[in-house]
């Protein structure tokens, strides 16, 4: 849940040469949590901060509102040859909700701290806006142009269904990405250190496909005191105890095999594709890119029954995060509707299908080239992603989609814990890294 930052305290000044750093606290230090269910201060704020970065940088933004306070901000900056397709550049300006009493440092703070810039959003994804927006205003500063088009997109609801944002402007405002191919967006080009002194960069060139379902079961309401056949509670208790408890079978995507080659050359290693679960835990770090991606997954996170311990509710409810490989659809609702059984039923929060980029060609090879430029050690790898983005929705609109929002992160910061944990945060020379990589990509490609 969200609270209110504490009383204001001397700000500790970032690098005075890093406009990343300083636009990344200003867009920490505004609420945009993001809790689902309708509620929070929508993106409004955040949006209107970033649009007056973008008419600052010569820019003329559309500020959208699907619905009072859920706003986006669309802009183009025109590229000097116009028959090359625009790239869409997107991300989303909602963060989710935090325990500020978990946190050492106020999660509203924007606190500069041990090189790192502290608050909810720092990783996922303010961080990452901060650096498009500072390579942008100093084209403007300069007078420098990218070869394409580039549409930006900062969305709203990224963090729930993108009903109010990635959906809102595809279906509202098509005609802005008209043109658009090819997209990059969050959770890619991160580095990971694999020994002492080099690092791989996965490029996400896949998603896991979403099946966000909420469960209902049914029975008798009746004094807590009296035996009952079909407790609601107990008959979800049950079914969900078989969802959790099921293990699913391994499947071998391509995007997942393109990345295991690609680590076993980097490494010098052979990797067994009959034990990829050994084999992540194994290799750690480089291990956890693949460790949660070979199979289809159904985690129970909300539990709703009951509102006195005497009375035995008539409906008990859960939320279930689904998760499915691309190809396994019709295996993974199968498998959930036999584990729930009878007197369950489930509809769809949400449910889309994957996304597909290609590793084998110009931008991924592009987005390579620009990290490498950056890092002559690093060795930009492709991956398929866990977790969901917007790129979901532009996929379905026919534009190929990539994760790359490129950060230098030091061996003692884990990425992927820092997405919706406690304590995220980012530093501002990784920051000032992404910068650069991105100055070189999006105006180059």
């Amino acid at each position: 849940m969200t609270a209110a930052p504490p009383p204001a305290e001397p700000a500790v000044p970032v690098p005075e040469d890093g406009e990343a750093a300083r636009i990344c606290r200003e867009l920490l230090r505004i609420d945009s949590t993001n809790p689902g269910d309708g509620g929070g201060p929508g993106e409004r704020a955040a949006a209107e901060c970033v649009a007056e970065l973008l008419a600052g940088a010569g820019a003329d933004p559309l500020l959208v509102e699907a619905a009072p306070r859920r706003a986006s901000v669309l802009a183009r900056i025109p590229g000097t040859e116009p028959a090359l397709a625009p790239l869409l550049v997107h991300g989303h300006l909602d963060t989710v909700p935090f325990e500020a009493a978990d946190w050492a440092r106020h999660p509203l703070s924007g606190d500069f701290h041990d090189g790192c810039l502290w608050g909810r959003g720092a990783v996922d994804m303010k961080g990452t806006l901060a650096m498009t927006l500072a390579v942008v205003r100093s084209w403007a500063r300069s007078g420098r142009r990218p070869r394409r088009d580039l549409v930006l997109a900062f969305l709203a609801d990224e963090e729930s269904t993108g009903e109010y944002g990635a959906r809102y402007v595809a279906a509202r405002h098509r005609d802005r990405l008209d043109g658009c191919r090819e997209a990059i967006g969050e959770s890619g080009g991160y580095s990971v250190p694999v020994g002492a002194d080099a690092r791989i960069y996965p490029v996400a060139v896949g998603e896991r496909c979403t099946a966000w379902m909420r469960l209902t079961a049914t029975g008798p309401a009746g004094h807590g005191s009296r035996a009952a056949a079909g407790n609601a509670v107990a008959t979800l208790v049950h079914a969900l105890s078989r969802l959790a408890a099921y293990s699913w079978p391994v499947r071998l995507t391509p995007p997942v095999e393109a990345l295991l080659a690609e680590l076993e050359r980097v490494l010098g290693t052979t990797i067994d594709r009959e034990r990829l679960e050994a084999e992540a835990a194994r290799l750690g770090r480089a291990g956890e890119l693949f460790a949660h991606t070979v199979r289809n997954s159904a985690n129970p996170t909300v539990l709703e029954a009951g509102h006195k311990v005497n009375v035995m509710p008539g409906t008990a409810g859960a939320q279930v995060d689904g998760r499915y490989l691309p190809g396994t659809r019709e295996e993974f609702l199968e498998t959930v509707e036999r584990l729930l059984g009878p007197g369950v039923a489930r509809e769809f929060i949400n449910l889309e299908d994957a996304v597909a980029g290609d590793p084998t060609g110009p931008a991924f090879r592009a987005m390579a080239d620009a990290l490498r430029a950056e890092d002559p050690d690093g060795h930009p790898v492709p991956y398929l992603m866990s977790g969901g983005t917007d790129a979901k929705t532009f996929n379905r609109l026919g534009i190929a989609c990539y994760g790359f929002a490129p950060l230098l992160m030091g061996p003692e910061l884990h990425y992927q814990r820092m997405f919706h944990g406690v304590d995220e945060r980012v530093p501002v020379e990784g920051l000032e890294f992404g910068v650069r990589v991105l100055d070189r990509f999006l105006g180059s490609y």
